[in-house]
């Protein structure tokens, strides 16, 4: 007997490969405007929102399709599923092209944005001593540690993301 029970992954691999190539373009787009180096609170917040907004949307139209595949049925985990696989197919994703961007178009970016934030630090009117503690901070991370707390970062906002679709769109099988 043949399985034609729709696939969560399947789904979530589909739209997280979308949502990693929209990322791409748009750090493309910070890279062309020399912007990807320019940290500060605003543009954290503004790409946090953003990645979220794509979950959200993605989730939705993710678990749309899933539910029509599976004939107008799709539960809350089916749905979480699809959410948390898309986090985590776009984060991967990510994760590679910061990578590329860091490590080969642009080799400087991190000295950049170390002297990026020490400027807006003196700026602040902080003191010498403590930018310089702090900027000490950030030399050379354990990459494998910015992976991690990347994915993990990633996957808490597909969770959060996925959630209220995951929620509004469910609708269970009948159990007779």
């Amino acid at each position: 007997m043949e399985d034609n029970q729709p696939k969560t992954g399947k789904i979530a691999l589909k739209y997280g490969l979308i949502i990693g190539i929209i990322g791409i373009v748009f750090n493309l787009m910070l890279y062309s405007q020399d912007l990807h180096y320019q940290i500060d609170i605003k543009r954290i917040l503004f790409t946090i929102g953003l990645g979220l907004i794509f979950i959200v949307v993605g989730s939705i139209i993710g678990i749309k399709e899933f539910k029509k595949q599976n004939n107008g049925y799709v539960s809350f985990g089916e749905g979480m599923k699809i959410g948390i696989g898309m986090a985590l197919i776009s984060g991967i994703i990510g994760i590679i092209f910061s990578f590329v961007l860091t490590k080969v178009i642009d080799p400087e970016m991190e000295q950049k944005a170390i002297e990026y934030a020490t400027n807006m630090m003196l700026e602040s009117g902080m003191d010498p001593e403590a930018i310089d503690k702090q900027m000490e901070s950030q030399k050379n991370p354990n990459v494998l540690w910015k992976v991690a707390g990347g994915l993990i970062f990633n996957l808490f906002i597909g969770f959060v993301g996925s959630l209220f679709p995951a929620l509004i769109l469910k609708k269970q099988k009948p159990e007779y």
